[in-house]
């Protein structure tokens, strides 16, 4: 019986051509970028900004294309529905904002669609825009000049919060996040195809308060920064998700004596000078940031 001759298998090498190269590269010194700019913001416990408005128009929209991997991981994507914007650093007049019907988890820098203030494209991709993001967004950047990002998505928790049309307890630390900085919006007018509706939305908000929970429809958040902002939501989604437990926990406990130990006004007002400033809350967010640039090697930088 003839004997079997031995199988092999040849492994071809691909090298990477001088544009992948180049390409390669360039997202690790963004990243590089990034990451230097996060150390010095952890020694000093503030935010570091690049030098030039063009650094940080550069800087911010990644900050923008990492938020939307980061609530992609998180469960907040819901097909078409949820935007972030962004105001231009160097035409603080105009915003960034993510191109309709693109998938958080896909989402990178070059996707975002640069818009005026009346909705017309100026720059960036050559994609559609949501038009009731526009709404929202457009009349935010308007009414408060010093918020220069806002995260509008339909999270789970925070979509089931708010058919209550109730803020937030101080249930505890984390909610004290939220202490004296987030306002309820009760008149739910249907999907934001009016200006008018944008602005009712925006001046619901108030003249400070960064954190916005929509009656019948989810939440909103805003900030100095991108990650500012995307933290925010973070920790209002989380803190609707216990507001929701801690209510059913006393509802199906109310035979045992089960109550509410709601955080005082004084000790909730000064932990959220310690938890919920917009450099902790930018802090709050580098963790996440720094996570998804070593799982996607960076790819959203592109």
């Amino acid at each position: 019986m003839p004997e079997k001759m031995a199988s092999t298998t040849t492994t071809t090498q691909t090298q990477s051509t001088p544009q992948q190269q180049h390409h390669h590269q360039a997202l690790r010194l963004r990243a590089d970028f990034a990451s230097e700019l996060n150390k010095q913001a952890k020694r000093t416990r503030r935010i570091v900004y690049p030098e030039s408005k063009e650094d940080q128009r550069r800087w911010q929209l990644e900050q923008m294309a990492g938020a939307f991997r980061l609530f992609a991981k998180l469960g907040f994507a819901d097909g078409a529905s949820g935007h972030i914007s962004l105001r231009d650093p160097v035409d603080p007049e105009t915003f960034w904002i993510n191109p309709y019907g693109t998938h958080f988890g896909m989402l990178k820098v070059s996707d975002m669609v640069h818009i005026d203030k009346e909705g017309n494209r100026i720059g960036g991709a050559d994609g559609p825009v949501n038009v009731a993001g526009f709404m929202i967004h457009s009349a935010i950047h308007q009414r408060r000049p010093d918020i220069n990002a806002a995260c509008h998505m339909h999270s789970p928790n925070g979509r089931a919060w708010s058919t209550f049309g109730r803020p937030i307890e101080m249930l505890n630390q984390d909610s004290c996040m939220f202490y004296d900085d987030l306002s309820v919006y009760t008149n739910f007018g249907g999907v934001v195809f009016a200006r008018e509706e944008g602005f009712r939305i925006a001046d619901a908000l108030g003249p400070r308060n960064r954190n916005l929970i929509m009656q019948n429809h989810g939440l909103l958040t805003g900030g100095g920064t991108v990650a500012e902002a995307a933290a925010f939501f973070v920790a209002l989604e989380r803190a609707c998700e216990t507001q929701l437990l801690v209510e059913a926990a006393v509802a199906s406990g109310a035979a045992a004596g089960l109550q509410k130990t709601l955080v005082g006004d004084e000790e909730a007002a000064y932990t959220k000078e310690g938890t919920g400033s917009p450099d902790i809350m930018y802090l709050q967010f580098v963790p996440e940031y720094e996570l998804l640039l070593k799982e996607t090697k960076g790819d959203f930088l592109e």
